[in-house]
């Protein structure tokens, strides 16, 4: 066993589970004092329930037969599909035992923890969007908006590896209603292969078919991702996202070329406002700048954090009300890089505020913009 934990002590081995192994990092070790309700979990807590899952996906051939990459994120994601509950268990008045928001809880707190270990990327993210979603096969079909859920999914997490993850929690546990699950999970998968995003994200009739379906809320308008929606837009405007220091400004300096470039950390310098001052100032000031540029259609870049889909959601409900096409790029880099560079800016985001924005960071998917581009390394 390795003196310190490290990111390939998480990947599978399929002859055993390194249960004892995994003891080696703490939230594993939390997952012991969590209990669980007994209706759904008369296992035990959460700690005994997750060494069930995966001795589970083990054994199951679906997994097995699998890719090495894909394997793998199906593996860690159900070693840490519950890691949230110790944060967010409750005892209600009645007795019984919840856990709500642990799914998308899960998704944040696993984004930092394997971004902290150096997991690659596209593996981390697999991970993260597995986490999130993994209850939704267990009653998807049940819904009105099935289709439209389906689809967000699939921009996100690959459904055909998420009924693994799914099936794989539900046999891991005892509860008299696990036959009947499994059951849905199935018509999950069917559901999935109908509206052809299985193993793959959902087709739109373009990119601005995509967004509208997605801005519209529900499907109950008549919207069909198959019917290709009247594109309005009018000017083009790039978002960044990103953690500071990941290197926004860098791509700006590279890629932005003569555009306009509404920034945050500019319109401080220029009010003189400091960044632990109150930034209703600043922020009003950049949108008053950016609705300019707007009413004059001239494509510019929005140069921000944006870490979260709640802090981007109102900048986006703008640029639609103008009519942009919008395009999303996504800045990282490794946290040794990122904390690094971040020492070496000319005014440097204290490390205990970087950590605290980490805990609500989510990256952009195809459901918030025409376009996402990853500019990770």
């Amino acid at each position: 066993m390795p003196t310190s934990p490290s990111f390939e002590l998480l990947l599978p081995d399929l002859d055993r589970l390194r249960w004892d192994e995994l003891q080696v990092f703490p939230w594993v070790q939390r997952l012991a004092d969590c209990p669980q309700d007994p209706i759904h979990h008369a296992e035990g807590n959460v700690w005994i329930h997750t060494r069930m899952v995966l001795e589970t996906l083990l054994a199951m051939p679906a997994f097995r037969a699998l890719p090495a990459d894909d394997r793998a994120a199906v593996y860690v994601a159900c070693l840490m599909h519950d890691i949230a509950k110790p944060a967010t268990t409750r005892v209600e008045d009645d007795g019984r035992v919840t856990a709500k928001g642990h799914s998308r809880a899960g998704e944040l707190m696993a984004r930092r923890l394997l971004w902290d270990l150096g997991a690659p990327f596209a593996l981390r993210e697999a991970v993260c969007g597995l986490i999130r979603y993994h209850q939704i096969p267990f009653y998807l079909v049940d819904r009105d908006d099935a289709q439209r859920v389906a689809a967000e999914v699939s921009l996100a997490a690959r459904c055909d590896l998420l009924a693994i993850v799914a099936e794989a929690d539900i046999r891991g546990r005892i509860c008299a209603d696990a036959p009947r699950i499994v059951d849905q999970i199935e018509l999950f998968r069917e559901l999935c292969r109908e509206e052809g995003c299985l193993h793959g994200h959902r087709r739109f009739a373009s990119d601005h078919t995509r967004v509208v379906y997605f801005r519209s809320g529900s499907a109950e308008g008549g919207r069909h991702p198959d019917v290709e929606a009247f594109d309005d837009t009018q000017t083009e405007v790039t978002v960044l996202s990103g953690l500071p220091g990941a290197g926004k400004d860098t791509w700006v300096r590279e890629h932005a070329g003569a555009m306009a470039v509404v920034s945050l950390d500019a319109m401080r310098t220029e009010l003189d406002v400091d960044p632990t001052d109150t930034q209703g100032q600043v922020v009003q000031a950049v949108r008053e700048r950016a609705k300019e540029l707007l009413r004059r259609r001239e494509p510019f870049v929005w140069n921000a954090t944006n870490l979260s889909r709640q802090r981007r959601g109102p900048l986006l409900d703008l640029l639609a009300d103008y009519k942009a096409r919008v395009r999303v790029v996504y800045v990282e880099v490794p946290a040794a890089t990122l904390f690094a560079q971040n020492r070496a800016r000319e005014a440097a985001v204290p490390v205990a505020v970087i950590r605290r924005m980490t805990e609500r960071w989510e990256v952009p998917t195809l459901a918030e913009a025409h376009e996402v581009v990853l500019a990770v390394r």
